[in-house]
């Protein structure tokens, strides 16, 4: 009786350690911009980086970064690695949309960046879309398991209708194009658009929105962009994470603050899927 309950035991923590979710996380953190006064990047920054240590993806993405920005969070989150480069040089001038990763659990088997425009390979504008705007990916390997998983990190026009349908048709060409063996595929950025519009049909189309799929209710508001407006509701929804080939176990909009701040003016998306 006691070897059949010794027995039962390891099963369900196998059961338990193989279900363990791992989380991913988008997050638009805002350009530094002084003009922003209470809400500038100096004094949100380490909030914001205490927030994301606190939540522990796995993985995340940041959109609007400067490269200042990414390396005050990589020294305030030195667990990570990061990829990607600046929207205007491909190096390091302009925003990113890079990829941040636990570089203990994953390592990156290859990573870049492509314009989000008729010529992806080199740096550009595309269609109708105001300024110049990017996809960061990286195919990751879980160095226990040797799962691989691709992940792009982007942020699309703020202006442009039409760039913004055909970034998310460029989008799904790219990973079909660089997803040649099947691996589980998840997208995440600031596609500023919602979720009754063309490019979020473009998307769903091809992937799963995380908020439609969890094995439990979302969390949080619906909204994701709160424009620094602490005291107003947040139900503009632009922010997304989607996904193939995964099961998504928790999807969480985050709306942390310290004495009526926000640490951006969006929130955080939060995802744990299943491994």
């Amino acid at each position: 009786m006691k070897t059949l309950l010794f027995l039962f035991v390891l099963t369900c923590m196998s059961v338990s350690l193989h279900a363990q979710p791992h989380t991913v996380l988008t997050y638009n953190i805002r350009l530094d911009n002084p003009a922003d006064g209470d809400d500038a990047w100096p004094k949100r920054r380490d909030y914001l980086a205490g927030q994301i240590r606190f939540y522990a993806p796995e993985v995340f993405g940041v959109q609007e970064a400067l490269h200042h920005q990414l390396t005050y969070l990589a020294d305030m989150l030195p667990e990570y690695a990061w990829v990607g480069g600046g929207r205007d040089d491909g190096k390091q001038a302009g925003e990113y949309s890079a990829l941040f990763y636990q570089k203990d659990r994953f390592k990156a088997i290859s990573s870049g960046t492509f314009w989000l425009s008729e010529t992806p390979d080199k740096p550009s504008k595309g269609w109708d879309a105001a300024l110049n705007r990017v996809c960061t990916y990286a195919l990751l390997q879980d160095k226990k398991t040797k799962q691989k998983t691709w992940v792009f990190n982007t942020h699309f026009d703020h202006m442009g209708k039409e760039a913004r349908k055909r970034s998310a048709e460029l989008i799904v060409q790219k990973s079909k194009e660089f997803n040649t063996d099947g691996y589980p595929v998840i997208v995440m950025g600031d596609l500023n658009a919602h979720p009754d519009e063309a490019p979020i049909e473009v998307m769903k189309n091809a992937y799963t929105d995380a908020r439609d799929s969890g094995a439990e209710p979302p969390f949080g508001p619906t909204g994701t962009f709160n424009g620094f407006n602490f005291h107003d509701p947040v139900t503009r929804r632009i922010d997304y994470v989607f996904f193939k080939g995964l099961k998504v176990k928790q999807y969480a909009v985050l709306s942390d603050s310290k004495d009526c701040h926000y640490p951006s003016d969006h929130l955080p998306v939060l995802v744990r899927f299943f491994e």
